[in-house]
């Protein structure tokens, strides 16, 4: 099982990235990345760096029970570097496997919108864009939609500042959370209290996943004694999965 509040399970065919904005300040995937090389551990060889592992793309369909997967949780698929052709491979083990669901996030969501605008995307296949600020995060909102995907999410986490009022026309499921580890930046309740309320006006699933190191009071914690509550409670809508 994972770790990550919104899925079940993680499945990476593909590990190592670059920054490319201020989301990336700190990447919990480069910190664990290098500790799983430290270890040892398969597919870490190269630390960061991108690697290619065709040898884990078979992995769902060895698993029969219905699975939500978060795709590429040490990496992203759509990054320079990665062939078209290793990502159709990737698809074509989401088509084979349609009892699971598979939630793809990137911050290149101009090349995820170039991948998919010669191809179909398979209808298991959650599309979503990290949305951290207004600079380099609202843009990739309409590259999102620009894709005919059946379900399609924003991933506003660390969320960095007031984003304002977003185009929620569209999306189906929104996640917000706050930083967490070293150096972490703190992120205000009306912030996250803001999207909420766009999300609920607009009928569309709000998920809070995490306060991180800063609470609502301004004091920075621990993520567990942070916890989950926004608002004075726990938000964890998420789309049905129609199986």
């Amino acid at each position: 099982m994972s770790k990550i509040e919104w899925t079940e399970q993680t499945w990476n065919p593909v590990t190592g990235c670059t920054k490319v904005s201020p989301g990336c300040k700190h990447c919990y995937a480069e910190t664990m990345a290098r500790r799983l090389q430290a270890m040892g551990a398969p597919g870490y060889e190269n630390g960061f760096q991108l690697s290619l592992l065709p040898e884990r793309l078979n992995q769902p369909l060895q698993r029969r029970k219905p699975t939500m997967y978060f795709v590429n949780s040490m990496s992203d698929l759509f990054q320079d570097g990665v062939p078209d052709a290793f990502i159709d491979q990737v698809m074509d083990v989401i088509r084979a496997t349609p009892q699971h669901t598979y939630q793809i996030l990137t911050k290149r969501s101009a090349s995820m919108r170039d991948y998919f605008a010669t191809r179909p995307v398979p209808d298991n296949a959650w599309l979503g864009v990290s949305v951290e600020d207004r600079q380099y995060g609202k843009p990739r909102i309409a590259d999102l939609l620009a894709i005919k995907a059946k379900t399609r999410f924003l991933s506003i986490e660390p969320l960095l500042e007031d984003l304002g009022k977003l185009h929620l026309r569209g999306i189906h499921w929104v996640i917000v959370g706050g930083e967490s580890g070293a150096g972490a930046r703190p992120m205000r309740e009306v912030w996250a209290i803001n999207i909420r309320n766009q999300c609920l006006n607009a009928g569309v699933d709000f998920f809070f996943k995490q306060w991180g190191a800063w609470g609502a009071d301004g004091q920075h914690r621990t993520k567990k004694a942070n916890g989950r509550l926004l608002d004075g409670r726990v938000w964890d809508m998420i789309p049905a999965v129609a199986i």
